[in-house]
């Protein structure tokens, strides 16, 4: 009897939690679960809930990283699309500030006729009508509808008189020509006198001229002055026609028969105000490649001409001007001018007409 008293006194001595350890929880809680049917569950002795916990709520640090570890990168159903209103964020971008071409800026190559253009008869026409009548046909109806043809102009370029001069001394200078595109008869003429004085002169040329491109022509021929004193004859050769900036060019060299070499060269350009006012600057330089006593010439530069011409058009064919006109001669021609008594600078007003037809 004592022996069993001291068994349980022993058992009941022992520490809790090494009975609790053989404690069966899963009978437990199925026992108390029906008793707290709605209520908050019981706490064990520890202090744990006797149900199972929730995992995020099991761990107080979950969704949180430690520093410096990457967290796996998991998958984003909106990838690649953005929120209106909000830019992406730049990547780096080798073809960054790169445009391909527009289709408008791409120009369509440039190529030649095909082969087989030119590999065909010159002149279809004869395989049909024979080459003797299609021969004739080209070169009386083709020949002078392409510049074949033949025409004539003349032009009084300058008709005037020379105000604030003794005598009142007038001037003509004419051209005219006759031919088609590329040769031509051409004829000048340069008369000089006084109205209330004597005449003076008359310088005439009659030149062959020949184009050598779209704006010159050659000229060559025949130059006579004849006036008071002793008549002389001339050998020409020069160019004339349109330079640079639409300036009207005419050079010449002339060898007389007695071997005395000079030369002229004259400039103007047709300055449009409106359409029917035009201001005209002309200059014209003489040259002597030796003396000439007999004409008053020294060697060089021998004189210059340089005037403004305002003109009215009427009608393209007719238009008076008003005009100034200084003339200089230069070095030993104005010291022969100055021995005989004459002024070798000389001013005029000049009032004239231009006219063609």
């Amino acid at each position: 009897m004592k022996m069993h008293v001291l068994l349980a006194a022993a058992a009941a001595a022992m520490p809790g939690p090494a009975l609790a350890q053989d404690h069966d929880h899963g009978a437990h809680e199925a026992q108390t679960a029906p008793q707290n049917d709605g209520q908050e569950p019981e706490q064990d002795a520890i202090g744990h809930s006797a149900h199972a916990q929730d995992p995020a709520e099991a761990d107080p640090h979950a969704g949180h990283s430690m520093p410096g570890a990457e967290r796996a990168p998991e998958a984003d159903p909106h990838a690649g699309h953005s929120t209106p209103g909000i830019e992406p964020a730049q990547e780096t971008d080798p073809h960054a500030g790169h445009r391909a071409a527009s289709a408008s800026s791409v120009q369509p190559p440039v190529a030649g006729p095909p082969p087989e253009a030119l590999s065909g008869p010159e002149f279809a026409a004869d395989a049909f009508y024979g080459e003797t009548a299609m021969s004739l046909a080209r070169s009386a109806e083709l020949g002078p509808m392409h510049g074949g043809t033949t025409a004539y102009r003349v032009f009084i370029e300058r008709f005037e008189a020379r105000l604030g001069e003794g005598g009142d001394p007038y001037l003509l200078d004419s051209q005219a020509w006759y031919g088609g595109d590329i040769d031509k008869l051409w004829l000048k003429m340069e008369a000089e006198g006084a109205f209330e004085g004597d005449f003076e002169g008359t310088e005439l040329q009659a030149l062959w001229s020949h184009a050598i491109g779209p704006w010159f022509d050659l000229q060559t021929g025949l130059r006579f002055d004849v006036g008071p004193g002793e008549d002389r004859g001339y050998l020409v050769a020069g160019v004339q026609g349109l330079a640079p900036y639409w300036i009207e060019l005419d050079a010449a060299a002339f060898l007389s028969d007695g071997g005395d070499l000079t030369a002229a060269i004259e400039a103007e350009h047709d300055m449009r105000i409106t359409q029917q006012l035009i201001l005209q600057p002309r200059a014209e330089l003489s040259l002597a490649a030796q003396e000439i006593p007999e004409r008053g010439l020294g060697a060089g530069l021998t004189d210059i001409e340089a005037g403004l011409r305002l003109r009215y058009e009427i009608v393209p064919q007719l238009a008076p001007y008003l005009g100034v006109e200084y003339t200089a001669k230069l070095g030993e021609t104005a010291k022969r001018a100055r021995s005989i008594g004459e002024d070798p600078n000389r001013l005029a007003v000049l009032v004239g007409v231009r006219t063609w037809f």
